[in-house]
């Protein structure tokens, strides 16, 4: 079973070479073209991507993280979610390695077999790095006004991080 695997992407990129050599379509032209859109798309969305990176690196070494969960923590205690996942709930929209990071530091402090690690795995299974996706989604189109996107997900965002949490309680404890 191991094998299909391992012979799937060739055997795929062969089936596609194929028809196209059976519908008479120059495919190596083809391909060409389509490498020379991605690498556009990679330049449109370059500046976007770099600004993200440098502004959640500034946020992180600056403090800010730490300060805003101490602002945010009576909020959490009334929601119950607990405070140990923070960081992954503040960080998961912006950064997704630095969300793996975070999480690896949860699990190596708590476990995963306990539920505060659960609730953090749950949480960065269920959620998306909101920013960078609405970053190079519009910034690749050129969509500029993307505040309702936002907003919304942002929203998806608190709900995901207080359903881990239920889930968690509900389900797995």
């Amino acid at each position: 079973m191991d094998k299909i695997g391992v012979f799937s992407v060739p055997i795929i990129i062969f089936i596609i070479v194929f028809i196209g050599i059976l519908r008479n379509q120059k495919v190596f032209s083809q391909f060409c073209s389509g490498a020379k859109e991605g690498l556009k798309t990679v330049l449109s969305i370059a500046p976007t991507l770099i600004g993200l990176v440098t502004a959640v690196s500034m946020f992180k070494a600056s403090g800010a993280l730490d300060m805003l969960m101490s602002f945010i923590r009576p909020i959490t205690e009334f929601l119950s979610i607990p405070t140990e996942i923070m960081p992954i709930v503040l960080l998961r929209p912006v950064s997704g390695s630095g969300t793996l990071s975070m999480l690896d530091i949860t699990l190596k402090d708590f476990g995963p077999d306990s539920f505060i690690g659960r609730v953090a795995c749950v949480l960065c299974a269920s959620t998306d790095t909101t920013f960078y996706a609405a970053a190079v989604y519009f910034g690749s189109i050129g969509i500029k006004n993307i505040r309702h996107t936002l907003s919304c997900s942002i929203i998806a965002d608190i709900v995901s991080a207080i359903m881990s949490v239920l889930t968690v309680s509900l389900i797995l404890s």
